[in-house]
Formats: structure tokens, C-alpha cells, sequence
């Protein structure tokens, strides 16, 4: 069994209505020192944003989405804090926001492999679970 590194992640959100409190996940970033990585994945539900929030500009949201992914994974075109390091980005991505992109607080724990953990936390809390199965 390889050995676990530390992580810490924290999820990202929409808050369409800031004074409503409501909120919808649609990603989640993680960073592992141990193992340089940094990573995000980003999975906005077009149709449940659009209930809460029908005049949403879905085109903006995009936008502003694509940015932080770029942000995220260094890109010299994305400004200059895509060119800090890694921990420097994490810190800038997770940092308490009143725009309607909204990092959650900043968790940790232990994982054997960053990318599948990423994927996990994805999977667990940005994905709405299947519908049962009709009988």
C-alpha cells in the first residue's frame, strides 16, 4: 500500500442570491504538498443553478469558472496569480470571497492519490446521486 500524504481541499460553489444563503456545489480544488499537486474539477449543473436563479448569466459564470481552473493549473495567460507556486494559488482559490463563487472552508485528510481523491470528493459532493432504480 503506498503511503497517505496529507491534503487539504475545499469546495466551490455558487451562491446565485447572497442574501438568500443558498448554494450549489460545483467543484472542488485540492492541493497535496507532499506530492506537488494541485488540483481542481469543476462540474456546474446548468439546470439546478437556473432554478434557483433563472437570470443567471450562465456565460459570465463560465467565464469566471474557466478562470479559476486556469488559475488553478498555472496557466502563464491567466495573470499573474497563475504564476505563484502551488501553495500560493491553493490560497488564493480558497480565500473567503462575497462574489457569487464561493469557496467552502478548507479541509484535510489523507490520501494515497491526489487525482483519485480529487475525483472522490467530485464524485461524493458535487455529483447529485443517481435516482433508484424503478422496480
Amino acid at each position: 500500500m503506498p503511503a497517505r500524504s496529507s491534503f487539504d481541499y475545499a469546495i466551490i460553489r455558487v451562491v446565485p442570491e447572497v442574501e438568500r444563503g443558498e448554494r450549489i456545489n460545483v467543484g472542488v480544488v485540492l492541493i497535496c504538498r507532499q506530492r506537488r499537486f494541485l488540483g481542481m474539477r469543476l462540474a456546474p449543473d446548468e439546470a439546478r443553478l437556473l432554478a434557483l436563479w433563472p437570470q443567471l448569466d450562465m456565460a459570465a459564470l463560465r467565464q469566471q469558472l474557466d478562470g479559476l481552473r486556469r488559475v488553478c493549473e498555472g496557466d502563464r495567460d491567466a495573470g499573474p496569480i497563475a504564476r505563484l507556486s502551488q501553495a500560493e494559488r491553493f490560497h488564493w482559490l480558497v480565500a473567503p470571497s462575497s462574489t457569487i463563487i464561493q469557496p467552502s472552508p478548507t479541509h484535510s485528510g489523507l490520501c494515497a492519490d491526489p487525482a483519485a481523491m480529487l475525483d472522490e470528493l467530485m464524485a461524493r459532493l458535487v455529483a447529485l446521486p443517481a435516482p433508484p432504480a424503478p422496480e
